[in-house]
């Protein structure tokens, strides 16, 4: 078996880089994919549970396409330093080749300090170095972004989200404003964010989730300089009772990230019902 090391971060699903993992497919063939953690632009502090579950999203995007495909492999969230990041699982998970994706030159931190050449010197093994131009090409699906919080496992959410599925080939990323500081509150909002996965998983969705910076607008607007999103989906309690829409949430975030948002109003699920 040859077990193969994909690094990636914005990249993880470049055109490029599906194609190169996709080439070299084969029954003996095994990949780790890791992706490095990033600090968030925006907030006064920043989350390591945030941190962490954004580059979790990236890392189970590619797991599930790969799945999707009959593609072998596993992967985790790797040290913030790319170059240690692989390092440290090169011995960690028997390492037999690395393919590390990145932006072109011009735009790609990676590229400015070498780190292609830096790990073949350092690892001794075979490293593939994949150029992909996500900003220039896009992503082959589209990728919503859904934000809700006590909604978040309501059926007319769900259902909006099928919606779109059966519409288009997409991926939906879900985050969950949530204050860290109160770990019930985190847990139980880990439970309604896994009721939703779960669902739209059920009926062939692939979605991956988080929970965000407890300030929905930050949240929602960290999500979207991390990912490449194609629209947003905002979900919140009727609006006689949703402090969101009292604070113009939908507004702000449709003038601040010039994407299309659409506006959901559902009930509350469980113990906020």
């Amino acid at each position: 078996m040859t077990k193969i090391l994909v690094l990636a971060n914005e990249t993880i699903g470049g055109r490029s880089l599906i194609e190169k993992v996709q080439e070299r497919q084969a029954d003996d063939v095994e990949y780790w994919v890791v992706v490095p953690r990033a600090r968030p632009r925006r907030g006064n502090v920043v989350y390591d549970e945030a941190v962490r579950d954004m580059a979790q999203v990236r890392v189970d995007l590619m797991l599930n396409f790969m799945r999707e495909n009959g593609i072998k492999g596993g992967g985790e969230v790797g040290d913030p330093d790319p170059f240690l990041a692989a390092s440290d699982a090169v011995p960690a998970e028997g390492i037999d080749e690395i393919i590390v994706s990145t932006l072109p030159a011009e735009t790609s931190g990676w590229m400015k300090r070498d780190l292609p050449e830096r790990l073949r010197e350092e690892t001794g093994l075979p490293v593939t170095h994949v150029i992909s131009d996500v900003v220039g090409e896009g992503l082959p699906f589209d990728v919503t972004l859904v934000a809700a919080n006590v909604t978040v496992a309501s059926e007319e959410l769900h259902n909006r989200l099928k919606q779109l599925a059966e519409e288009k080939p997409h991926r939906f990323i879900v985050v969950i404003p949530q204050d860290h500081a109160q770990g019930h509150a985190v847990a139980e909002a880990r439970e309604r964010l896994g009721q939703l996965l779960k669902s739209l998983r059920s009926e062939g969705i692939v979605a991956a989730g988080m929970i965000g910076d407890p300030d929905p607008y930050t949240a929602i607007m960290n999500a979207v300089d991390y990912f490449y999103i194609s629209e947003i989906v905002i979900s919140t309690l009727p609006e006689a009772s949703s402090k969101w829409v009292a604070d113009k949430l939908v507004d702000r975030v449709q003038s601040a990230s010039n994407k299309p948002v659409e506006h959901i109003e559902s009930g509350p699920v469980g113990a906020e019902a």
